[in-house]
């Protein structure tokens, strides 16, 4: 980590040879080598392109692993379920942010590192397993719990066709989900911390990561229809402290959040196709001030999934659309909003494609529009959530098919990113009435994503 506080930024370079000499130093200096978490590749003896088209996205096998509560055996290792990740990258925005664009670090070309420095993930007994999470964040300078989703899993029969069903514990709605198309496991993967990012998202794409726990139920019938259902409860102050997470600001929820989700995945020869729908209803106390009562949040989000998985040749599509409406009564009543209802429509969709899940190539598109409120989005000079634009990303897995043979569950993912903005924070010029554009927040992320 003192190597990253050292030259958390490099002003005096041009962002493309930063990105490319950075890139190149990870690939020297990179362990030769799975969620691409290696414990479970040692527990099941299979390669990482086995459960993954391109990590973290999951297969039709990678994701039956998952329903079954992360308990696949077959590998002949013997060591414990421990892992271990490091995530060194590299930001470079088209303008600098004045100020810096995190405390300790400079306006622009910024090198952080994240490591997720424990990960218990694999089977406890025959029937429970887990994916489980700890991470320092280099950026923030805080450890803290991360995506976790504890499990039960069993199967049995029904109508002559097996039926898969469980029951998960979980800190982040849609973390349970086994398709690549709903918001805690979607595109992109990954993103820059140092880079500016649009003022609005929905409640459901990452507003309760970390800051809740839940348990839902589950059942996937014939390997064709999936439904799951269950609750979420907001964490306390101390708890969120305890747990390494920022209170600062949160909310709390009334009593509980109820989470739902349903979908289909029809399957033929190497293709698989999945529609579904998801859902999140909170009752919120905005600011944890219980004077003036409660907001009502509802999404319901609409996603489909196509995978094709050849013997060299991949290509992947996921997209997902989500409907807010909010009832902000007592946000309105503290100030925190201008209007007393709100709505907002996120769209994102990806394609990718992999050769030889070794060289990947993506391209995405992001949509956020809805209620203007100069109160609600601050850094809007319009007040205005609209935001949209692509992201590109190009992708190198070297060991996807197996390490070097001190330790043939190491990986590594090499990444290059660009987003591109047509529109931030409701405009193109001016957004912020400071005189930032749309287009200086064009960001290139330069990532290396090593599991060990």
């Amino acid at each position: 980590m003192s190597g990253f506080e050292r030259f958390g930024s490099w002003s005096a370079a041009s962002p493309a040879l930063a990105a490319l000499t950075f890139l190149t130093a990870v690939l020297l200096l990179a362990p030769r080598g799975a969620e691409a978490v290696p414990s479970y590749a040692r527990q099941t003896g299979q390669e990482c392109a086995a459960c993954h088209n391109g990590f973290p996205e999951l297969t039709p096998y990678g994701r039956l692993f998952k329903l079954n509560g992360y308990t696949f055996g077959g590998g002949t290792s013997e060591y414990p379920p421990v892992a271990a990740m490091l995530v060194p990258s590299f930001t470079h925005t088209q303008a600098g942010q004045p100020g810096g664009a995190a405390p300790h670090f400079g306006a622009n070309n910024n090198f952080t590192a994240t490591g997720s420095l424990f990960y218990w993930a694999g089977a406890i007994t025959r029937n429970i397993g887990s994916f489980t999470q700890a991470t320092y964040d280099y950026t923030t300078r805080r450890f803290s719990w991360d995506n976790t989703d504890l499990r039960f899993a069993d199967t049995t029969s029904v109508l002559g066709r097996e039926l898969v069903f469980g029951a998960s514990l979980n800190n982040n709605p849609t973390v349970s989900d086994i398709w690549n198309s709903t918001p805690a496991f979607g595109f992109p993967f990954l993103s820059s911390e140092l880079a500016p990012t649009p003022a609005a998202k929905t409640l459901i794409e990452g507003g309760l990561a970390q800051k809740v726990v839940g348990a839902t139920a589950y059942g996937y019938w014939g390997r064709l229809v999936y439904a799951e259902a269950g609750l979420y409860r907001g964490l306390s102050v101390r708890s969120l402290t305890t747990l390494g997470i920022d209170s600062t600001g949160t909310d709390a929820i009334k009593n509980v959040a109820p989470y739902w989700r349903l979908a289909v995945e029809p399957k033929w020869g190497q293709s698989s196709l999945e529609l579904g729908t998801f859902g999140l209803a909170v009752n919120r106390i905005p600011g944890r001030v219980r004077e003036f009562g409660t907001d009502h949040i509802v999404d319901v989000g609409i996603d489909s999934q196509y995978q094709f998985l050849g013997a060299r040749d991949s290509f992947s599509v996921q997209a997902r659309w989500i409907a807010e409406n909010d009832n902000f009564t007592a946000s309105q009543a503290t100030g925190g909003t201008t209007n007393s209802r709100d709505h907002l429509r996120s769209w994102n969709a990806k394609a990718t494609y992999y050769y030889d899940q070794t060289y990947g190539l993506t391209l995405g598109y992001f949509n956020i529009a809805g209620s203007d409120d100069p109160a609600l989005y601050t850094g809007s000079a319009a007040g205005s959530p609209n935001s949209r634009g692509w992201i590109g990303e190009l992708d190198y897995i070297p060991f996807n098919h197996g390490g070097p043979s001190f330790w043939p569950w190491l990986n590594v993912k090499l990444g290059l990113q660009y987003v591109y903005y047509e529109r931030f924070n409701g405009g193109q010029v001016n957004f912020d009435g400071a005189g930032r554009n749309a287009h200086d927040n064009n960001t290139i992320f330069a990532f290396a994503w090593i599991a060990f």
